[in-house]
C-alpha cells in the first residue's frame, strides 16, 4: 500500500485521520478479522469513504446504534468477510438521576443537557471519539458509546453536573430515537454567503447570524466555519448545536431583482 499517495493531498486533521484508518486497514488485512474505528461525524465518514473506495481489498460497515445516527463507528474487514459475522462494537447506556437525589424537572425541558452529559463523560478521561450520539429524554439520557468504554462508564459515572446519577445498560431497541420534523423554506437570498443563507434558515437577521458564525457556533457539513462570507452550495448541511440542522436542498436561478432562489429544509427533533 502506497500510504503517501493517499496522505499527500490531505492536511492536518484530515491527514491524521486518514493515517489512522490506513493503520486499521493494514491490521484488518494482517489479522483477517474486523477492526473498529472511533466514532466519525458525517464529514469524517465522507473522507474515509473516499479513501476506502481505492482499497478494494477491504470493505466497511457503519454502526451508530440506530438508523440516521449522526456519529457512527466503522468496522473495516477484508473484502471476503461476511457482514453477518460482524457484531456492532457499541454499548448502550441509560443515565438517570438517583431516586434520592431530589432532582426533578420543573418544566417540559429534558432533565439533562447534551453539554452536561458529554462533559461529565469526558471528565472521566475518555476521548470524544469514543462517544456516539446522546439522546435526551424527559427523565433520562441515553448514550451510544464504544463497546470497550461501556463498562468503564457504568462503573465510574456517578454525577452529571450536580446531579447524582445511576447508569444502566440497555438494548438498542430501547433507544428513544428522535423523530425529525421537517420545515421547508422557499425564499430568496441576496447571495450564497453563509450568513445570508443560515440567517434565512434559522429565521434570524444576517447581522445576528454573522455574530453567531464569528463566535464559532456554526458548522457547515459538520466542520466549523468562522467566515460569514463562506459560500454555501446545494447539498450543504448547516448546523448549530441545540437548534437543529438546515439542509440547502436546492439553489435556483435569479429573480428579476437579482436575488437567488433557494429551497431549504430545517430539521427539528
Amino acid at each position: 500500500m502506497d500510504r503517501e499517495r493517499f496522505l499527500a493531498p490531505l492536511q492536518d486533521g484530515d491527514r491524521a485521520l486518514a493515517a489512522r484508518v490506513l493503520d486499521q486497514v493494514e491490521l484488518a488485512l494482517k489479522k483477517t478479522e474486523p477492526v473498529a474505528t472511533d466514532f466519525f461525524d458525517p464529514r469524517e465518514r465522507e473522507l474515509v469513504d473516499e479513501l476506502l473506495h481505492y482499497l478494494p481489498e477491504v470493505k466497511k460497515l457503519n454502526y451508530g446504534g440506530y438508523r440516521g445516527a449522526e456519529r457512527q463507528r466503522m468496522v473495516i474487514v477484508p473484502a471476503f468477510y461476511l457482514a453477518e459475522a460482524v457484531e456492532a462494537p457499541l454499548a448502550y447506556l441509560a443515565i438517570k438521576p438517583l431516586a434520592d437525589s431530589g432532582k426533578r424537572r420543573t418544566d417540559s425541558s429534558p432533565l439533562f443537557s447534551h453539554r452536561a452529559i458529554l462533559g461529565s463523560i469526558l471528565g472521566l478521561g475518555l476521548k470524544r471519539e469514543k462517544i456516539g450520539d446522546i439522546l435526551l429524554g424527559e427523565e433520562e439520557a441515553q448514550v451510544v458509546v464504544a463497546e470497550e468504554s461501556g463498562e468503564f462508564i457504568l462503573t465510574h459515572l456517578q454525577k452529571v453536573g450536580s446531579i447524582a446519577v445511576t447508569v444502566e445498560p440497555i438494548d438498542p431497541e430501547q433507544l428513544n430515537v428522535p423523530v425529525e420534523r421537517v420545515k421547508e423554506i422557499k425564499s430568496t437570498v441576496a447571495s450564497l454567503r453563509l450568513d445570508a443563507v443560515a440567517g434565512l434558515g434559522y429565521g434570524v437577521s444576517r447581522t445576528r447570524m454573522a455574530r453567531e458564525i464569528k463566535a464559532e457556533k456554526v458548522k457547515v457539513n459538520w466542520k466549523l466555519v468562522t467566515n460569514p462570507a463562506h459560500k454555501v452550495a446545494a447539498g450543504d448541511v448547516l448546523s448549530i448545536r441545540g437548534r437543529g440542522r438546515v439542509i440547502v436542498a436546492e439553489v435556483g436561478g435569479e429573480t428579476r431583482k437579482g436575488r437567488i432562489r433557494v429551497v431549504m429544509k430545517r430539521l427539528l427533533s
